[in-house]
């Protein structure tokens, strides 16, 4: 900076009236520079006492120079501090205290009767100008006339909150508001003790009390659920839990109408894996991934398929997990040695990839193998046939007939089904499907279709084929079958019996034998009777009305005749 400049500085009025002038800084020697390097060097050490500020706080000797020196503009007496790099108070915002808060209810002032100097012409209030007013333009405002002037507004204040201030719920709360809500309750309540007082008092008066004091009932303490007493009870108690359904606490709910506190997250009270097995030298716990990889009940004894926790290896091993593990470990060869995949960018690719891979790894090792047998030989040493074949010795036994057919040794092994076999229920001898015919399956010993029938054995069968016999009579096609009515079928087995004399005593023999479910309906059959019999009657009343009529036809005729006869 020129001497000039330095000049025109010094010349500028500061802070005011007040005028300071700056000097420009010296230029310091080589020995004192020498000098404050040492210091500095002896205080970053600690083998010197820090430099002080204004305040006197101690200044950190490892804060760089070009934080800690002070401009020559700012402060001309070079004193060691720190106060330029704080905030500058000028510069900071004024925040609205958490106890401010908007005027709420605000009453109208008293009203005055004279206009006082600075308020506005047109109404007279002292909290706006003329320009500013809201009221209708008056043909002579309030200034000359000095009546009809209007109270003063309260103007809100004008509240900027930091961010803590925005967000209190609870600011500008007023906690007498809270006392409406308890006075209603205490009104409540004193109702309900009022009104309670006076059934007391109607009860004593019945003699109801003392009914009910005096029953055996109560006096063994029991006593009927639905009582009065009860319900009377039950109603307080729903008047106390009024509101209760409104209280919702984090990981409980609390329900009303049964009076039980609900609980909406899982109780923890499964065992923790490092609890499982205490011993010292068991399966390690990692507590950091909280991992127990190994089976903690290995050296108990248990079967791994009957604990409850075998490890986090079995859920590891399972699956696709092995595949997946050696996926990836070729998608990282593949890529140290060039290849762009990844296996969860591009995990297709990888895919295709690895199938491509193996099959070459493959048709490589059959090419390396071919080639080796064509220069070393030695083929006929891979083919050779097994031990048993070659030594003709094996451990199996077999015995054989004379004609030389396996009577016992290399019997063929019987597939296992996963349903129940030889599981013969309801008496019969021979299990379900035994029996096979027209495409349906049953029972061999009774012939019976029904899979949950009781077995009739021999009568089963008799009855079953002596109905395919008379059906096939009677239709004279043995592969069609009409259906049959429970009339029917009683006729056929038992002729003698009528369908008006089938009773309830042998409907369910022939139900038993037969599998077969009757609706037995007596009035259904008087109605049929009853339609056969009018029509029985209509037809004869026809053939009479047909008789007289050819009758009377006849007679008509020979009188004629007789006429004609007369007549020649």
């Amino acid at each position: 900076m020129s001497a000039a400049a330095v000049d025109a500085v010094n010349a500028a009025p500061l802070s005011g009236s007040k005028e300071m002038s700056l000097e420009e800084p010296k230029k310091m020697t080589r020995e004192d520079w020498r000098k404050k390097k040492e210091l500095e060097e002896q205080r970053k050490l600690g083998n010197a006492p820090a430099e002080v500020d204004e305040e006197g706080k101690d200044i950190n000797p490892h804060i760089p120079q070009y934080i800690s020196s002070v401009p020559w503009y700012i402060d001309p007496s070079k004193r060691p501090t720190l106060k330029h790099q704080r905030p500058q108070p000028e510069k900071q915002k004024q925040y609205s205290s958490s106890g401010e808060w908007y005027k709420r209810g605000v009453k109208e002032n008293s009203i005055t009767t004279k206009y006082r100097k600075g308020a506005c012409e047109n109404c007279g209030a002292m909290t706006h100008k003329k320009k500013d007013c809201f009221e209708r333009p008056r043909r002579v405002g309030a200034k000359f006339t000095g009546t009809n002037i209007a109270p003063d507004e309260h103007v809100q204040p004008q509240l900027m909150f930091d961010y803590d201030g925005k967000r209190d719920r609870w600011n500008g709360y007023n906690p007498e508001e809270h006392m409406k809500i308890v006075e209603e309750y205490a009104k409540v309540d004193l109702a309900k003790r009022t009104l309670k007082a006076q059934k007391l008092q109607e009860e004593l008066a019945s003699g109801k009390l003392v009914e009910q004091a005096n029953s055996p009932k109560h006096q063994w303490g029991e006593e009927e659920p639905n009582s009065q007493t009860e319900k009377d009870h039950n109603s307080e108690d729903e008047d106390e839990d009024k509101y209760a359904d409104d209280i919702d606490m984090p990981g409980q709910n609390f329900d009303s109408k049964r009076r039980i506190t609900v609980r909406n997250l899982r109780i923890r009270e499964d065992i923790a894996k490092y609890l499982r097995n205490l011993d010292p030298n068991s399966a390690y716990y990692d507590p950091k991934t909280r991992a127990m990889r190994e089976n903690p009940y290995a050296n108990a004894g248990k079967n791994p398929d009957e604990v409850s926790y075998a490890g986090d290896n079995f859920v590891r091993y399972t699956g696709d997990t092995i595949s997946m593990a050696q996926t990836q470990l070729f998608a990282w060869e593949a890529y140290d040695k060039g290849s762009e995949v990844h296996l969860q960018a591009d995990p297709t690719k990888l895919e295709l990839l690895y199938k491509s891979f193996k099959v070459k790894k493959e048709d490589f090792k059959e090419q390396q193998k071919e080639s080796i047998l064509e220069k070393y030989g030695g083929q006929e040493h891979l083919d050779a046939p097994p031990a048993e074949l070659l030594l003709a010795q094996t451990e199996d036994y077999v015995e054989y007939s004379r004609h030389g057919t396996v009577i016992k040794g290399q019997e063929r092994a019987v597939a296992c089904s996963k349903y129940e076999e030889d599981v013969k229920i309801h008496n019969h001898t021979h299990i379900w499907g035994s029996y096979w015919k027209e495409g349906r399956w049953g029972y061999k010993c009774c012939h019976s279709f029904f899979k949950y029938s009781y077995c009739t054995g021999e009568a089963g069968k008799e009855i079953a084929n002596s109905e395919e016999c008379i059906i096939n009579d009677t239709t004279g096609e043995e592969s069609v079958k009409k259906p049959q009515t429970l009339m029917e079928v009683s006729l056929i087995i038992c002729p003698e019996l009528s369908p008006g004399r089938l009773t309830l005593k042998f409907v369910p023999e022939l139900c038993f034998c037969l599998n077969i479910t009757v609706y037995f309906n007596p009035p259904f059959q008087m109605h049929q009777e009853k339609l056969k019999e009018d029509k029985k009657k209509k037809k004869k009343k026809k053939k009479k009305h047909r008789k007289s009529s050819s009758d009377s036809d006849d007679e008509e005729k020979k009188h004629e005749k007789l006429k004609k006869v007369s007549v020649n």
